[in-house]
This record gives C-alpha cells, sequence and structure tokens, in this order.
C-alpha cells in the first residue's frame, strides 16, 4: 500500500506528459517482458508446466481483462481528469466491494470485525468524497484471482492475466504511442515510469496476489483504504495539492477503520500456497 501510494503521484506526472494511451502501450509491453523473464529464470526448462490448465483458462482471461484492461484503463483515465488523492479515494471502496462479493460467493467467512471496520473505514472516505466509487472492477478481479494464485503462484498468474489482456490494449493504444514525441520523455517522466512499471505494477501485483492468497481476501482488502492517507502526502509534498481539516479527519478515520478491521480478522494461515509444478 505504500508502494501503490507513492505510485499515484509518479503517474499523475508520466500521464501529464505522455498521455494515458501512451503510458499503457508502454505497461503492457514492459510487464509482459519482466514477468516472462523472470519466469524462465525461475522454471527454466520447466516453463511449459507453468501453462495454465484447460478447466481455469476462462478464469485466467477473465482475471486479465477485469484486473489489468478494464480496471487499469478506467484508473488511467480517472486519474488523468483528477488529482492524485481523490484517484486513490476512487479505489477505496475496493474493500466493501470485496466483502460483498465474498459473502455473495461464499468464498471465505466473514467476521463481524471485518465488516464493521471496513464500513468505519468508508465512512471516512465518505466525509470528504461521496461521489466517486469505481473500484468494483479491482474488487471482483482480487476475489477470481485468489484461487488461481493458490494453484499456480502469483508470478505465473501475472504473467499469463497479462499475456491474455495485452493483446487488445496494444492493438488500442499503438497509434498514441507512435505518436508521442520523443521530447516528451523527459528524465522525469523516465524516473517516474520506472517507478510505476517496476516497483508498483510489477512488484507491487505479485506481492498483492501473494498477499491475498496467503493472508486471505477479506483480511487484506481493508488495506486498500491506506492508499489515500499516503497518496495525498506524497501529492502535497511533491505536486503541491491541498488539503481541508475535514479531508484530514475523514484520513483519520479511515486508518482506525483499517486497524480494526485487521486485528478483527483472526490469525492469518501458517503456510503460504506453492504453486502447482505440473
Amino acid at each position: 500500500m505504500v508502494v501503490w501510494g507513492v505510485n499515484f503521484a509518479f503517474v499523475k506526472h508520466v500521464l501529464d506528459g505522455l498521455g494515458v494511451e501512451t503510458f499503457m502501450f508502454i505497461r503492457f509491453v514492459v510487464l509482459p517482458l519482466l514477468g516472462f523473464s523472470l519466469l524462465v529464470v525461475i522454471f527454466r526448462r520447466r516453463l511449459a508446466h507453468t501453462w495454465p490448465r484447460r478447466e481455469d483458462l476462462a478464469r485466467f482471461v477473465a482475471c486479465g481483462l477485469i484486473g489489468h484492461a478494464l480496471h487499469i484503463g478506467v484508473v488511467m483515465y480517472g486519474m488523468d481528469l483528477s488529482t492524485p488523492f481523490s484517484s486513490s479515494l476512487v479505489l477505496t471502496s475496493g474493500p466493501l466491494f470485496t466483502l460483498v462479493i465474498l459473502a455473495l460467493l461464499g468464498v471465505e467467512r466473514l467476521r463481524v470485525r471485518q465488516v464493521a471496520g471496513t464500513l468505519v473505514a468508508l465512512a471516512g472516505i465518505v466525509v470528504f468524497l461521496s461521489d466517486k466509487f469505481a473500484a468494483a472492477l479491482f474488487a471482483l478481479y482480487t476475489v477470481l484471482v485468489q484461487p488461481l494464485a493458490k494453484r499456480y503462484g502469483p508470478l505465473i498468474v501475472f504473467c499469463y492475466t497479462l499475456a491474455f489482456s495485452a493483446p487488445p490494449i496494444l492493438v488500442w493504444t499503438l497509434p498514441a504511442f507512435l505518436a508521442t514525441p520523443a521530447s516528451a520523455y523527459t528524465p522525469s517522466v523516465l524516473t517516474g515510469l520506472v517507478f510505476a512499471l517496476v516497483a508498483s505494477s510489477f512488484l507491487g501485483w505479485l506481492m498483492w496476489t501473494w498477499v491475498n492468497a496467503v493472508r486471505g481476501v477479506a483480511r487484506s482488502a481493508p488495506f486498500q483504504y491506506l492508499m489515500p492517507p499516503i497518496a495525498g502526502l506524497v501529492a502535497w509534498l511533491t505536486l503541491g495539492e491541498a488539503f481541508t481539516w475535514l479531508k484530514i479527519a475523514g484520513a483519520a478515520v479511515t486508518m482506525g477503520g483499517v486497524a480494526y478491521a485487521q486485528f478483527g480478522g483472526g490469525p492469518p494461515p501458517k503456510e503460504a500456497a506453492q504453486p502447482d509444478s505440473a
């Protein structure tokens, strides 16, 4: 959450310099290359064994389209039209959607304190933002991807969900990428790209998938409420975004709800799931 909170300021700067489509083209070129390069190093001659099983292919495709293509597209356009702090707040409705999806599907048993803490954190967001909630896609992705992460491991899930979602995005964004002048790639924009793609998108998504597999979606989802305070602080320090005491009070309520939900979920599983080798 620290990495993702910081990332909003970096991405906002990159979007201002390159535009949404160019950034998305670069993202969907670089991330599969990073993922599959690491996959080759780790599995070497067993690379063919990483291919998803036939019964899991539909879920891989769905996770790729929902989590990477649709979710990232919506977030990037929203961030381009808003501020880093407001964009991070949009995503904080994710835990609420996640809990609803988990309850409807019967995937995990929810504790009263998890639900209560999440609602308290959501109330903190509502204090200063009541009209922007667009995180259902990420919540749905988080729930759908959990059984795949337990079966295959975060890296395999990351690589193949990207592989299934990248082609349509690349076709759509190629014209904008080709039209972007070389002068737009300033040193600060390149720095932002490196952080956004390597630290946030690559390592951050791997870590989030692993955490959900180890600790459970219901227990990890409330941590998304930590993004707004972090994103707000970084935006204030780097981009000059202004805040009122009402926003600060809402952030404090949010963090209190996170803590309540986190410590009310019970102990996490003792052992992380290992990916299948066949």
